[in-house]
């Protein structure tokens, strides 16, 4: 099995297209349900966030294992691979593992070195291993990711350079209020995780007072009284927006919640003299009609415009030094990789040895009848321990040489000595359809897609 991550983010990606591509958690078993009954899918992660989708998968073949995955992105899209294929990317093998790692590092993210995605991972993961969708592979990939995150933010400074999308949207906030957020009256809509931290974030800037507003009213109370906030049911919305100047949107929408009729009643109620309305939406999908930005009064922050805006990040030292701990821990992750990849050489090694001594010692037995029970025993014990001092240094230092770049040389020759059957991963008979779709070339954000039955991936790709 090879690793491929097939996926799309704000880098890639406007937010319709993440909107069309997000599985809600309602419909994440479901989802990973159908990525690991594919054909060439054997275990799948799905991570699906306000800034990216993606797929982490074991794939038996590399074409297979792209056409299955995008198959299932685009039923849960609603519409044809064709239609979202140019803003995805696609990782494969050392390439998948270096993707996963940068990810949990956040080097990936729209704010560098924000800590929030460790926690999606490890939803992501948890969510994997309750479905079962997680075997060996993806159980040691995410458990290394999460490791290599905490090492990141452990070893290095790369938390200065943002502490979450919420940070940075509220830094973008106050430069449209005077560049202060103290004494503003701020309203988070959605008591979730992300609303939660919204809240938490906003009292620490001290905008206030502060209110929370959820469909679930109770939930809303609670958190409320956590940060001194009020707490106003879902049905008194547009009066609460009409007396506020900062609304924090974080909810799970099926469709948006601040319409354009909604944020218009509420303007008419609002004093004009007490400027812009900023609405942040941190929702995919959105929370906020696309077409409320063309509201006079209104300033809106979304995902597209916090991708624009934050597009130069200030950690540059402090990332080339995560950067470093990612190469180390990629090549670390490889060289299990690769030793784990030889074993069923060896497993099979043995096998091979162990039928020739039985052969060898049920045709002693018919040749020599006269021998005791003792005797066969003791003749048998002795091959089995020539055979098995003789494998035992070969082993072990294939074992080592496979755990090196290039390793995997080791492990052929095996096979090619000693005419070994070992399971190997399929090809594919033909480059399914998804890569031929758009323009006629493999537009995944990898190089072009060769039309080949072989198992090679392109190179290239997402940085």
């Amino acid at each position: 099995m090879k690793l491929l991550v097939v996926g799309a983010s704000y880098r890639t990606a406007p937010v319709a297209t993440l909107e069309q591509l997000a599985v809600a958690p309602a419909d994440l078993t479901r989802t990973l349900d159908r990525l690991v009954a594919q054909p060439y899918v054997a275990e799948a992660v799905l991570v699906s966030t306000c800034n990216r989708v993606e797929v982490y998968a074991a794939v038996s073949g590399f074409h297979g294992g792209l056409g299955d995955v995008c198959a299932v992105l685009a039923e849960q899209a609603g519409a044809p691979p064709a239609a979202f294929a140019s803003h995805l990317y696609v990782h494969y093998d050392s390439a998948a593992v270096d993707h996963v790692f940068r990810v949990a590092a956040g080097l990936d993210s729209m704010v560098v070195g924000e800590a929030q995605i460790l926690g999606q991972l490890r939803d992501a993961y948890h969510w994997a291993s309750g479905a079962d969708t997680a075997g060996r592979l993806l159980h040691e990939l995410m458990q290394q990711a999460l490791r290599v995150g905490k090492r990141a933010h452990a070893e290095t400074g790369i938390d200065r350079a943002g502490q979450s999308v919420v940070t940075a949207a509220l830094d973008l906030t106050a430069e449209l209020l005077d560049g202060d957020l103290a004494g503003r009256p701020a309203l988070v809509v959605g008591a979730g995780a992300m609303g939660a931290l919204s809240l938490a974030t906003l009292s620490r800037r001290a905008a206030g007072p502060l209110t929370v507003t959820n469909r679930g009213a109770e939930r809303a109370v609670r958190l409320a009284e956590s940060y001194g906030a009020n707490a106003v049911p879902i049905a008194g919305l547009v009066p609460a927006l009409s007396t506020v100047d900062i609304v924090v949107a974080a909810t799970a929408p099926t469709e948006p919640v601040l319409t354009v009729d909604v944020v218009t009643r509420a303007l008419d109620r609002r004093d004009p003299d007490r400027g812009p309305l900023v609405l942040l939406d941190l929702a995919v999908p959105r929370d906020v009609a696309p077409e409320v930005a063309g509201l006079p009064g209104v300033e809106v922050i979304d995902i597209d415009r916090m991708a624009a805006l934050l597009a130069d990040g200030p950690a540059a030292a402090d990332a080339a030094e995560v950067g470093r701990i990612v190469a180390a821990e990629v090549e670390a992750f490889l060289s299990w990789l690769r030793g784990a990849d030889v074993a069923p050489t060896v497993a099979a090694l043995r096998g091979r040895a162990d039928d020739v001594v039985t052969a060898e010692l049920r045709r002693l037995a018919q040749r020599r009848p006269d021998f005791s029970d003792d005797q066969r025993a003791e003749v048998a014990r002795t091959v089995h321990r020539v055979v098995q001092r003789l494998l035992h240094q070969p082993t072990v230092k294939v074992r080592q040489l496979a755990a090196e770049p290039g390793g995997d040389q080791y492990a052929a020759l095996l096979r090619e000595l000693f005419d070994l059957e070992v399971p190997q991963t399929s090809g594919v008979d033909a480059v399914p359809d998804v890569v031929q779709t758009v323009d006629g070339r493999g537009s995944f954000g990898v190089a072009d897609v060769p039309a080949t039955d072989t198992d090679q991936p392109p190179t290239g790709g997402e940085r």
